[in-house]
C-alpha cells in the first residue's frame, strides 16, 4: 500500500480563492523567517511577510497574511502583492 504524502491547501485572498487543492510541500515566507511545511506537521499558526509562498512549483506572491496548519489542513488567509512592487 503506498503512503500519501500529500495534504490539504487553502490560499485565500480578498478576492477569492488563490490555490485549493493537495501538496506535497508548502515554503511560507513567515514573519520570522522561511518555514516549509510537509505532510504530519504539527499544528501551528503563525504570521506572514512580503514574499512568496511555493506550493510544489507554484509561485504565490504575499504581501502579508497568516497560515494554520491543523491535521494535514493548511490554510492561509492573504494579501497579494500589487504587480509592478518588489
Amino acid at each position: 500500500m503506498a503512503l500519501d504524502h500529500s495534504f490539504d491547501v487553502s490560499i485565500v485572498a480578498p478576492g477569492g480563492v488563490v490555490f485549493e487543492g493537495k501538496a506535497q510541500r508548502v515554503i511560507f515566507p513567515g514573519l520570522n523567517g522561511t518555514f516549509e511545511i510537509l505532510v504530519n506537521h504539527k499544528p501551528l499558526l503563525s504570521r506572514l511577510r512580503s514574499g512568496t509562498i511555493v506550493v510544489d512549483q507554484k509561485a504565490i506572491h504575499v504581501s502579508q497574511g497568516v497560515v494554520r496548519v491543523f491535521f494535514n489542513q493548511v490554510l492561509a488567509i492573504i494579501e497579494r502583492r500589487k504587480s509592478g512592487r518588489h
